[in-house]
């Protein structure tokens, strides 16, 4: 199918070890979520929720005495269209319209909603990541939609004294063709609210020949635009509640400094500042001096006229430059093994060829358009949260934590999220423990106010949290024939849970060893040097280094042997879901036709790259121009991908395009260290790709009618080998440091 033209637990580190799991391992652990799903299980809340709210018959549908039906969603919407692609699959089961239904977050409760895909990894926690929302909500959803539609037939059948295997329902109005009778389902939500529940084997999901909405691409418009548009959308930085005041912080300047001394006298001098605030710091927040004040910009002005004194910490990370001299040192070295088969040759056969390389990859911030921020309101042995909320388990638990509270008095009110890419689901729960830190000092000087700690853009791109910087040593050799015979791949990097070097951190290494060519021979390696620095996953994790090594490579390999780049990677994959989305990149691109010629002085080439992350294959080409004075403009990117079934053809366009865009950033974005700070701090030195600089993208599915994987993230690896290989095809060169920067190498 043309999308374009058709339609925290103890167990946690370990389990998320393997977060990125691939199909084969995500359907293995299926049986896992028919516990979240049982109807005797979390399911089956009908006895706890108030029935004043309409019929509930789970934690997942409500339908009112007017027939309006609420979703409740577990997943955070921050602009990836979860809350739509929910809708759909609630409105295909229940036989409702766009305009019968909305789409309501969830609060933090792991009890009722606990994200199913991790659960069946043995992580239980309610959470939005991994791009697991539609892989957890396609069983979940259509179940609990499932069985509220089949109690409303019961309803209506017994109301009419009719058999329900003889009625119908269309938009929400329940049909009796033997009698004439119809009535939406409203008239039958007091009678379907006292009826036992349905047991699992007589709840019927349709067939997917019978499908309506589900892979249709106009049948569920995007449920979250029309409130993001006239203003009414609350975000964090929206809300407002009484007494509320506002926290900016002066963090330490200089990595892991402590307050020495402060001079608040200016900042207390201005009308609006209510009190400072001198916040400590742990292993988790750096810690600094927080003003409260009425609103955020007196609350900056309070803290830009602060002056403080700082004690610099001896131990902290200097520089960039040194940092990746140790990482380097570590690389030529022998590290842990993650991966074998076969054994590495010393040499090189007869007629063969020999290539060593070594990549070198900044950290990268996450730069989502809405910084971090908090409003916390403690009142007694009770806590109120709002937050655009990603990793609700882990944040409730942090929150009750570092308050003094019991789990259950902590309540978290989701909010929409300005973006994220893994950012607001940070596995140290960073900012909102900064941000229930400074309610708790507050409230050690009888400061009771609801507190919203707001990060400037500044304060967020400087307050780590980064994806790794990494080091790849490889060592690929080739027969004569051109084939890869061995493959040595040693990866450098930090680890998000602190895994110590010895052990195997599976997230800095993911998609090195799940490679799709046949290499007899293949060696997987880490170091984990143990940086002070906390780092954390970034939109694709570890595939955004692994999807570029490796395809780069083989990209290299290919053109030393003299091949065709396209019809190389073909030749060495035998999996056949890479091979139907290989071709379909190929035929939609064009690759056996010849590239347009660009203007004068200008060189056109073209790129391609595969990856698979998160259940799905991705393959991209990209077409570039290079021009006379060296700088290169992406003209054209094609895409096509294997999700399984396409739940809302509009939103996997659009998820894709959005991680080519996040990719096609990669190129010029780096977070680098002088001196002991962060250097970048704002987007003039941290760019994110401009509207004008996006390349026009045609997106392609194969068609499937697999369970759905993930979409969110897998459109970003293969974006930045793409770029490279095509600038290749141009230069001869395979560049293996990033940022590019604006211009290329002739």
């Amino acid at each position: 199918m043309s999308i374009k033209e058709n339609n925290l637990n103890d167990k946690g580190a370990d389990a998320l070890a393997d977060f990125s799991v691939s199909r084969r391992h995500f359907l293995a652990g299926l049986g896992a979520l028919t516990l979240a799903v049982s109807f005797k299980g979390p399911v089956a809340l009908a006895a706890e929720l108030d029935t004043e709210l309409g019929f509930v018959p789970n934690a997942f549908i409500r339908v009112d005495k007017a027939g309006m039906v609420t979703v409740i969603s577990s997943y955070l919407e921050m602009g990836q269209g979860i809350f739509t692609g929910i809708a759909t699959l609630a409105a295909e089961e229940l036989e409702v319209n766009a305009e019968q239904l909305r789409v309501e977050a969830a609060p933090a409760d792991v009890k009722k909603y606990a994200n199913p895909v991790l659960a069946a990894m043995g992580f239980n926690v309610q959470g939005t990541g991994g791009s697991t929302a539609m892989r957890g909500a396609w069983d979940t959803m259509r179940k609990a939609a499932a069985s509220a539609r089949l109690m409303l037939l019961q309803a209506a059948a017994k109301t009419w004294k009719v058999d329900v295997a003889s009625l119908s329902v269309k938009d929400g109005v329940i049909s009796h063709a033997g009698s004439g009778k119809s009535a939406g389902y409203g008239d039958f939500v007091a009678l379907a609210s006292t009826l036992p529940l349905p047991d699992e084997a007589s709840v019927k999901l349709k067939d997917s020949a019978a499908f309506t909405k589900i892979g249709k691409r106009d049948s569920m418009a995007r449920v979250d635009i029309p409130a993001k548009v006239n203003g009414s959308a609350i975000y964090t930085q929206d809300i407002k509640v009484p007494g509320m005041l506002v926290a900016v912080i002066a963090h330490p300047p200089t990595l892991f400094a402590k307050v020495g001394k402060v001079d608040a006298s200016k900042a207390k001098a201005i009308a609006g500042v209510e009190a400072v605030l001198e916040i400590p710091g742990d292993d988790i927040i750096q810690g600094g001096v927080a003003v409260l004040a009425k609103n955020t910009w007196i609350a900056k002005q309070g803290r830009d006229a602060l002056e403080i004194t700082w004690i610099e910490d001896a131990k902290a990370p200097v520089s960039s430059e040194a940092l990746f001299s140790e990482f380097k040192k570590l690389a030529a070295t022998p590290g842990t093994k993650v991966f074998e088969r076969g054994s590495q040759p010393t040499g090189v056969p007869e007629g063969g060829q020999e290539i060593a390389a070594v990549y070198e990859l900044p950290y990268l911030a996450h730069a989502p358009m809405e910084p971090m921020n908090v409003l916390i309101h403690k009142e007694g042995d009770r806590c109120q949260v709002w937050n655009g909320e990603q990793w609700h388990t882990a944040d409730r638990a942090a929150v009750a934590k570092e308050l003094g509270l019991a789990l259950e008095k902590v309540n978290i009110t989701q909010l929409y999220a300005g973006g994220s890419f893994g950012r607001r689901g940070n596995p140290r729960s960073d900012y909102v423990i900064e941000g229930a830190r400074i309610v708790k000092v507050a409230q050690q000087q009888n400061i009771k106010a609801p507190i919203k700690l707001v990060w400037m853009r500044e304060d967020d791109m400087r307050a780590l949290q980064y994806r790794t910087m990494n080091i790849h040593d490889t060592r690929l050799v080739l027969d004569k024939s051109g084939n890869p015979v061995s493959w040595r791949w040693r990866i450098v990097g930090d680890s998000i849970f602190g895994v110590p070097d010895g052990q195997v951190d599976s997230l800095l290494v993911e998609g090195s060893h799940e490679l799709p060519y046949t290499v007899a021979n293949l060696l997987v390696e880490q170091h984990i040097p143990g940086t002070k620095l906390p780092v954390q996953w970034l939109r694709s994790v570890g595939h955004t280094y692994t999807g570029l090594v490796g395809e780069t490579l083989i990209d290299e390999a290919a053109r030393k042997a003299g091949k065709d780049p396209y019809q190389y990677r073909r030749a060495l994959i035998k999996d056949e879901r890479f091979l139907a989305v290989l071709d379909l990149v190929a035929e939609k691109s064009g690759w056996d036709k010849p590239l347009a010629k660009g203007g004068s002085g200008e060189r056109r080439g073209r790129g391609i790259a595969i990856h698979e992350s998160f259940g799905s294959v991705v393959a991209q080409v990209v077409e570039i121009t290079v021009r006379e004075d060296s700088s290169y403009k992406v003209d054209k990117v094609y895409c096509a991908v294997d999700c399984g079934q396409v739940v809302n053809p509009a939103i996997v366009e659009t998820q894709l395009k959005g991680g080519i865009g996040f990719g096609l950033s990669f190129l010029r974005q780096e977070i680098t260290l002088d001196k002991g700070q962060i250097v970048q701090g704002n987007f003039n030195t941290y760019p994110v790709l401009r509207i004008n600089a996006m390349p026009t993208v045609e997106v392609y599915a194969v068609p499937s009618s697999e369970h759905p994987t993930g979409i969110g993230e897998p459109g970003v690896p293969p974006l930045v080998p793409a770029v490279i290989n095509a600038l290749a095809s141009i230069t001869g060169k395979y560049l293996r440091k990033l940022p590019l920067g604006n211009e290329v190498d002739l």
